[in-house]
């Protein structure tokens, strides 16, 4: 994986995260700028994702735990959908909450996913 790509999605995750708070405490419902936000952060996400699922499957890097990487994998790119569903499905002040705990958990997988890879190459 790429170190500056991953300082990306730790850049994004903390921006997403900063904004679902922000709402959060303003008392408002996630608009269509936490769409656009977890969306950029999805696209840093795929990207990554792509990359290193490549590297895995046609690059030549054996990992000790690749089944557990790949599950990370997987995982970092599907929960932020899924917080985005459940903070948009019935608008309320705590959305914004839904999204920064998605993002903060998708932080998580990430630097495990380096952790991971770290320990393989």
């Amino acid at each position: 994986m790429f170190a500056w790509l991953e300082i990306v999605a730790y850049v994004a995750a903390a921006v997403v995260a900063v904004h679902g708070i922000v709402a959060t405490v303003r008392g408002r419902a996630p608009d269509k700028t936490h769409r656009w936000a977890v969306g950029a952060f999805e696209a840093v996400l795929v990207v990554q994702a792509l990359i290193a699922a490549g590297r895995v499957f046609f690059g030549g890097v054996t990992l000790p735990e690749q089944t557990t990487f790949l599950i990370y994998l997987l995982v970092s790119v599907c929960v932020m959908p899924i917080a985005l569903q459940f903070a948009t499905a019935e608008p309320t002040r705590w959305g914004g909450t839904v999204i920064a705990v998605g993002a903060v958990g998708t932080a998580v997988a990430v630097w495990r996913l380096h952790g991971l890879w770290v320990a393989g190459v």
